[in-house]
């Protein structure tokens, strides 16, 4: 069964969710965000709340729903913690990662949105689209874009040929069998 997908406004982030719970859609998955702050047409941050209908059918496939909502950079959403408990640890690492504020945030430890997986003192938001990553600000980075394109030279060099670890090698395997001239 395909999935569906549902697009609500920060006013009506609740009520969806709320809603779709109603409907059956009981099962909490993943929250996250994707950073699209370069659109021209309505930047921001979209957050993405999926959820199942656990029930089992007789085609044997769940119910699955995609909850969506653009969030202006800097902006925040209603958490979801008060519906769904799982969803803290998705919250707290959309806030980390993306910079999503999540009102009403409560897992229970009355600490708040705090750091879930960077070190304390860690500066930026990671999955930004905006954030340099240190190791292409000391070194510049090698690649092209585009074919042909790279630092140095007019043409890439050509890609290794990678080979996952514990094929062996073209020249294993069975051989001819030496004929008496050969021996």
């Amino acid at each position: 069964m395909p999935q569906e997908e549902l697009r609500a406004g920060s006013p009506e982030w609740i009520r969806a969710v709320e809603d779709a719970r109603d409907r059956g859609y009981t099962c909490f998955d993943w929250l996250s965000g994707v950073d699209e702050t370069d659109r021209p047409d309505d930047p921001g941050i979209e957050v993405l709340c999926h959820l199942i209908d656990p029930t089992p059918r007789a085609d044997r496939d769940q119910r699955r729903l995609l909850i969506r909502s653009r969030v202006p950079e800097g902006g925040s959403l209603p958490s979801l913690t008060h519906l769904f408990a799982g969803a803290a640890w998705h919250e707290r690492e959309t806030h980390e990662m993306f910079g999503v504020g999540f009102d009403g945030f409560d897992d229970g430890t009355g600490l708040g949105l705090r750091p879930l997986l960077l070190p304390d003192g860690f500066d930026g938001m990671p999955l930004r689209k905006s954030f340099v990553l240190a190791s292409r600000a000391v070194k510049a980075w090698p690649g092209g874009k585009e074919p042909g394109e790279g630092h140095g030279s007019a043409k890439s060099p050509s890609r290794r040929r990678v080979q996952a670890p514990g094929v062996p090698g073209p020249e294993w395997g069975p051989r001819e069998p030496e004929t008496a001239s050969e021996a």
